[in-house]
C-alpha cells in the first residue's frame, strides 16, 4: 500500500460534515421550539449587593429597579461589584397533573428559587462551574404567583439563557435526564476505546508501543475532557464537582504532550527539531502544573488564582502555539505527498473549523452561547489519528512482507549460486579428465570401422554417434563451467539472429513450424558471436520441440532504457508454474532424452554478457522467453 487514496480523505471530510450536521440539526431544531404556551420567554432582572440567597430581601420584592429581559437577548452585564442577580416573572396557569418547571440553562454558582417568599429550590457550589439546569415540581395553586430566582457567580456571565419550560413532571424529567447524556456516551466511548487499546498494547512490540500508547492517552484524555465539560455530572453528581474540575486539568495536561509525541513518532521531529523541543517543554510544563495543582489542593485552594492563570491563561497560549506548529508541520508533509499528513490536516481542519466557528458565534452572541460542537470536531480529529496509526501499521506490515520475500529470493539466489559453483567445478574437472580418453577411443573406433562390414559396421557407427553425443555434453559442461569469452566484439543483433534462423529453419520445416523474425537494423550488443548464436539456437530449438504439429514462433526485438530486449514466443504446449520455476536447474528437462544442460548453458551465456533471461509460460497456450542485454549502440 503506497498511501491512502484521496477518495478516503474525501470520505473522511464527508463523514465529518455529516456528523456535524447530525449533531447540529437536532440542537437547533430544539432551540426553535422555545416558543409557545409551555415556555416563559420574558422576565425581569435586578442586581443586588446582598450575597444572601437564603431569603428574598425586601429590596428585591420592591417594584422599582427591575429591567426587562427575554430569551434571545444578551445576558445582563454586571454593574460594578454586584455579585447577585435576581430574576422575577409571573407564573401562568398550571393545569398539568403534576406541574413542574425546567430551567434548561442558567449561569451561576449558587442558585435559590422562591415562589413569593417561599423557597422551593437551592443549590450551592464551592467550585467554579456556572453551567446549571434545574428541575423542580410546582403546585397547581402556584398559578399566577410571582417566581423569584436568585443567582450568584464569580464569573461575568450570569442569568437565564433560553427561558423557563413548564409542563407535566414526567415529560420534563425525560428531557432533564437526556439533554446532556450524549456527552457522557461520547466521552465514555473514547475512554473505553483507549482502555481496549492499552490492553492490546501488551501484545505489541516495543517499537510499536510508543505511538500506540501515546494515541491511547490522547483518546482517553479527550474522553475525560468531554465528560467533565458536560453539565450532566454537575447536575446529578454535583457533590464531586471539585474532582471533575481537577480531572479536566489533568486530562488537559496529559493530552497536549501525548498528542505532540504521537505526531513526532509519525512525522519526525520537524524543522530543526522544533516538534521535539515543543514536546520537552510541554512535558516539563505539564509536570510543573500538576505539582502546583497538588500544592493548591493541600493548601485548600489558597493558590487557586495562580493555578487558574497557569492552567488556563498560559496553557491556552501553549495550545495555540502547539496547534500552529503541528498544523504547519502536517501541511508541509502533505504538500510533499505524505498521505498520513493529508489525513491529519483534514482531521485538524474539521476540528479547527468547528472551534473557530463556535468561538465566532460565541462572540457574536456576547457570550450567550455554550460551546458544544468542539467535541464532535475532536471526535473527527481522533478518528483521523486512528486512521494514521492504522495506515502506518499496514505500511510497516507490507514492508515486512516485502523484505521477507526479498530475503527468500536472495536465499534462493545464494543457494543457486552455490549449487552452480559446485557444479561448475565438478563439470570442469570431469570434462577435462574424460574428454581426452573419449577422443582416443573415437580414433580407434574410426580405424576399426573401416575393417568391418554389414551389421558390425552399423554397431561401430552407432558407437561413434554416442561418443559424439557424449563429447557434445562435455562441451556443454565446459561452456557452463567457464562461460568467459576469449573474443568479444560488437554484434549486430539482426545479423546474428539471421545466422541462427538459417541454421534452425531446416529443423523448423521438419516440425511444420513457421519462424517470423522482426529485428531492427540498428540494435547492437557486446559479446562473443559463437556463444550468442549457441544461446539463441538453444532457445529457438526448445520452442520448435515444444510445438505439436504446425505452430508459430515469433522473434522480435527493440531497444528500451539503453537495453536491447529480444522476445522469442511460441504457441506450443507451454509449462506449469512448477515447471517454469525449475527452468535452468541441473538435469531438469521436459524432453524424454533431455539433460537440461542446454538451458543451463544458455542462462550462463546470457549472464556472462551482462544480460537477463526470463520465461513466461501458460499450459496449453505457449511460452515466451524475454532476453535483455546492455545496448552497445554509440
Amino acid at each position: 500500500m503506497k498511501g491512502f487514496p484521496k477518495s478516503v480523505i474525501t470520505k473522511l471530510a464527508l463523514i465529518a460534515c455529516l456528523t456535524l450536521l447530525f449533531v447540529t440539526v437536532p440542537v437547533f431544531a430544539g432551540a426553535m421550539q422555545t416558543g409557545g404556551e409551555r415556555w416563559i420567554t420574558e422576565w425581569e432582572v435586578k442586581w443586588a449587593d446582598s450575597p444572601d440567597l437564603a431569603a428574598v430581601p425586601g429590596s428585591v420584592t420592591a417594584s422599582e429597579g427591575w429591567s426587562p429581559n427575554q430569551s434571545g437577548m444578551a445576558l445582563p452585564k454586571r454593574p460594578g461589584t454586584s455579585s447577585t442577580l435576581w430574576i422575577r416573572t409571573k407564573l401562568p396557569a398550571l393545569n398539568w397533573d403534576i406541574p413542574s418547571m425546567l430551567i434548561p440553562k442558567i449561569y451561576g454558582q449558587n442558585i435559590a428559587i422562591f415562589i413569593g417568599t417561599t423557597p422551593i429550590y437551592e443549590s450551592n457550589r464551592d467550585y467554579i462551574y456556572d453551567n446549571n439546569k434545574v428541575l423542580t415540581p410546582l403546585q397547581r395553586n402556584d398559578s399566577d404567583k410571582i417566581l423569584y430566582i436568585g443567582v450568584q457567580s464569580a464569573k461575568d456571565r450570569i442569568g437565564l439563557r433560553h427561558g423557563i419550560e413548564l409542563g407535566n413532571y414526567p415529560e420534563l424529567l425525560d428531557n432533564y435526564v437526556k439533554r446532556d447524556l450524549i456527552d457522557i456516551i461520547l466521552g465514555c466511548a473514547f475512554v473505553f476505546i483507549a482502555l481496549v487499546m492499552l490492553i492490546c498494547s501488551v501484545f505489541l512490540k516495543k517499537e510499536q508501543n510508543a505511538s500506540w500508547i501515546s494515541l491511547s492517552l490522547v483518546i482517553a484524555s479527550a474522553g475525560v475532557l468531554v465528560i467533565t465539560y458536560s453539565p450532566f455530572l454537575y447536575t446529578f453528581y454535583k457533590d464531586y464537582g471539585k474532582l471533575y474540575t481537577r480531572l479536566w486539568d489533568v486530562a488537559l495536561f496529559v493530552l497536549l504532550p501525548s498528542l505532540t509525541y504521537f505526531i513526532e513518532r509519525i512525522f519526525g521531529s520537524g524543522y530543526r527539531s522544533v516538534i521535539q523541543k515543543l514536546l520537552y517543554f510541554q512535558i516539563g510544563y505539564s509536570a510543573f502544573c500538576l505539582l502546583f495543582m497538588l500544592a493548591n489542593i493541600v493548601l485548600n485552594d489558597k493558590l487557586f488564582g495562580i493555578h487558574y492563570f497557569l492552567s488556563v491563561r498560559v496553557l491556552g497560549i501553549v495550545m495555540i502555539v502547539q496547534a500552529v506548529l503541528l498544523v504547519s508541520n502536517s501541511i508541509i508533509h502533505a504538500v510533499k505527498g505524505n498521505r498520513s499528513a493529508e489525513i491529519l490536516t483534514v482531521g485538524f481542519a474539521v476540528f479547527g473549523l468547528t472551534v473557530i466557528g463556535e468561538m465566532v458565534w460565541f462572540y457574536l452572541k456576547d457570550g450567550n452561547y455554550d460551546l458544544f460542537l468542539w467535541k464532535w470536531g475532536a471526535a473527527v480529529f481522533i478518528i483521523s489519528l486512528m486512521l494514521i496509526l492504522g495506515r502506518n501499521y499496514t505500511i510497516n506490515h507490507e514492508q515486512i512482507v516485502k523484505y521477507s520475500r526479498e530475503l527468500e529470493m536472495f536465499n534462493n539466489e545464494l543457494q543457486r549460486s552455490e549449487k552452480m559453483a559446485i557444479i561448475s567445478e565438478l563439470a570442469a574437472s570431469v570434462a577435462h579428465e574424460v574428454r581426452n580418453p573419449l577422443q582416443v577411443t573415437r580414433g580407434f573406433l574410426q580405424v576399426l570401422t573401416k575393417k568391418y562390414r554389414n551389421q558390425d559396421k552399423i554397431y561401430m557407427t552407432m558407437a561413434l554417434e554416442e561418443l559424439d553425443r557424449a563429447a557434445g555434453i562435455i562441451t556443454d559442461f565446459l561452456t557452463f563451467a567457464k562461460p568467459q569469452f576469449e573474443r568479444i566484439s560488437v554484434l549486430n543483433v539482426k545479423e546474428e539472429l539471421g545466422h541462427v534462423e538459417g541454421v534452425i529453419v531446416p529443423l523448423a520445416n521438419l516440425q511444420g513450424a513457421q519462424i517470423d523474425m522482426r529485428i531492427p537494423d540498428h540494435l547492437q550488443v557486446k559479446g562473443n558471436s559463437s556463444k550468442f548464436k549457441q544461446a539463441f539456437i538453444n532457445m529457438v530449438k526448445n520452442s520448435i520441440e515444444a510445438l505439436s504439429g504446425d505452430g508459430q514462433i515469433n522473434v522480435w526485438a527493440y531497444e528500451m532504457d539503453e537495453r536491447v530486449v529480444i522476445h522469442i514466443q511460441d504457441n506450443g504446449e507451454g509449462m506449469s508454474k512448477e515447471e517454469l520455476a525449475r527452468l535452468g536447474e541441473p538435469y531438469f528437462s521436459n524432453k524424454t532424452k533431455g539433460t537440461g544442460l542446454g538451458l543451463m548453458v544458455t542462462f550462463r551465456i546470457v549472464e556472462a554478457m551482462g544480460g537477463s533471461l526470463e520465461f513466461k509460460s501458460e499450459k496449453g497456450v505457449g511460452t515466451e522467453a524475454v532476453v535483455s542485454f546492455p545496448s552497445a549502440a554509440v
